[in-house]
């Protein structure tokens, strides 16, 4: 999902509880019109004064936001149509009006005026209705500027092809440019769109042809799951890779997308949102081992307090900020003096002293690099609570596959990039079960599971879990 869906898909709540609130003033306020007087005299004057009743008004509509979360009115696509927006929006409205009833069923003082009931469900569905048509002119005017526009490479030579290939180009509002297309997918042309990706921007691959043999349909997809592209298709030909589809229809063509992760959406909203509460409770809560360990390192050996260590990430390289555990004279990177030298002596400790031969990772047992304080860091993890900082400035999350050097992704096979595809987490599903005890296949077995399977309450297991594998023992501290 494009980060301005993303943008919009938030919005919406916000604009809606104002839409709420506005529909309630308003019911109240004609209920007092001199027009419906006349017809129905007012009698509950002194029994729902205007603060009381603004009171209720905000927490009804509270209530209508987790109606509307739960009917999917936050699911923006922009290929659903305004008329089906409109009908989810009744729908979820009266839902809401359900809940007033059963209220004022159960609390007779909740309301007095059957008639504010009424106009406010009323004029919710218009109020809410008009903001979405907003929101979607404001999103289709940024589409057509090019914001928030799904760029696609587009495989197939076929009659769905060139409707596609015409729907796009004429109709922007899809929000969708071809980038390339492709008339198979060969051995030459995957080659070709390797180079292409290599100066050009996509984000999605759409399989169009029925017609394309089941090897090179299972060829892109394998190579759109290791470029991180949103894989599409037309056909159902993937029945041995496929765990979770979601299906659209574009100009009448029904198109098939693979759900990577359920981590998108609202469901990347909501952990980020925890990431960044989570950290800043966690820096304020370690604070004081944060201040006793740099302390500590700075008295035990010349050289900075924090190691900045290039890792890698979904979105490119970024730096993981660690406690320094080893002498300054061995760190690689270009603030810590000759990095020949530390990286010379490194492959040299790699070959004679790593518990991981033959794995794109490599750890070392009884490292001599490490100083006093470094080990005690190292073992019980202090060496990492610098990385809340990371997540709170969004390199990192707190749950997720541990992030590794440029030179181990460069050994990666395809099925191993998979682990790239959300953000690198300080704890996960690999570190609370064996940490660097396991192998790299074990470890990218589990990270994919996490990476299909997740949800809040998965992060919250794993957090939770994560103190106790802190307590255990690994062979290389």
């Amino acid at each position: 999902m494009k980060k301005s869906e993303l943008f919009f898909s938030f919005l919406l709540v916000p604009l809606d509880y104002i839409m709420l609130v506005v529909a309630g003033i308003f019911a109240y306020y004609i209920r007092f019109a001199k027009l419906i007087t006349d017809f129905r005299p007012v009698i509950f004057t002194n029994n729902l004064p205007f603060g009381v009743y603004l009171n209720i008004v905000f927490f009804v509509a509270f209530i209508w936001l987790i109606v509307f979360a739960l009917a999917g009115l936050y699911n923006i696509k922009t290929s659903r149509k305004l008329i089906k927006e409109i009908y989810r929006v009744v729908l979820a409205c009266s839902t809401g009006l359900m809940v007033i009833v059963i209220l004022i069923f159960i609390r007779r003082e909740l309301f007095d005026s059957r008639f504010i009931v009424l106009a406010a469900w009323i004029l919710s569905i218009f109020f809410v209705s008009f903001g979405r048509i907003l929101v979607r002119a404001l999103q289709r005017a940024l589409l057509a500027t090019g914001v928030g526009v799904h760029k696609v490479v587009l495989v197939g030579n076929s009659k769905t092809t060139d409707s596609l290939v015409h729907e796009f180009s004429s109709n922007k509002r899809y929000g969708y440019e071809i980038v390339k297309r492709f008339r198979d997918f060969n051995i030459e042309t995957s080659e070709e769109l390797k180079e292409f990706l290599n100066n050009n921007e996509a984000d999605e691959i759409i399989q169009s042809d029925p017609n394309l043999t089941k090897g090179e349909v299972l060829r892109l997809y394998d190579f759109a799951d290791e470029n991180h592209l949103t894989f599409k298709f037309a056909a159902d030909l993937l029945g041995t890779k496929v765990l979770k589809t979601e299906v659209t229809e574009i100009a009448g063509i029904p198109i098939v997308e693979i759900v990577e992760t359920p981590l998108d959406g609202w469901g990347k909203i909501a952990k980020r949102i925890v990431d960044i509460v989570g950290s800043l409770f966690l820096i304020i809560l370690f604070s004081p081992i944060l201040i006793l360990a740099a302390l500590a390192i700075k008295l035990d050996s010349h050289g900075s307090v924090l190691y900045k260590n290039e890792r890698v990430s979904k979105n490119g390289t970024f730096k993981v900020l660690k406690f320094r555990s080893m002498l300054i004279q061995h760190c690689v990177g270009e603030e810590y003096g000759d990095v020949n030298k530390a990286l010379e002596y490194e492959r040299k400790l790699i070959e004679e002293k790593s518990i991981k031969e033959g794995e794109p990772l490599y750890k070392i047992a009884d490292d001599p690099r490490v100083t006093r304080v470094g080990k005690f860091i190292r073992r019980w993890s202090i060496d990492e609570l610098p990385q809340f900082f990371n997540v709170l400035l969004g390199t990192m999350s707190l749950v997720g596959p541990r992030p590794h050097q440029p030179r181990e992704v460069a050994k990666y096979e395809s099925h191993h990039k998979k682990v790239l595809s959300i953000k690198p987490g300080i704890t996960g599903l690999a570190q609370i079960s064996g940490r660097s005890d396991l192998s790299f296949e074990e470890e990218v077995k589990l990270d994919t599971y996490y990476i299909e399977n997740w949800s809040l309450l998965f992060d919250l297991t794993i957090l939770l879990r994560t103190p106790l594998a802190v307590l255990r023992g690994r062979k290389a501290e």
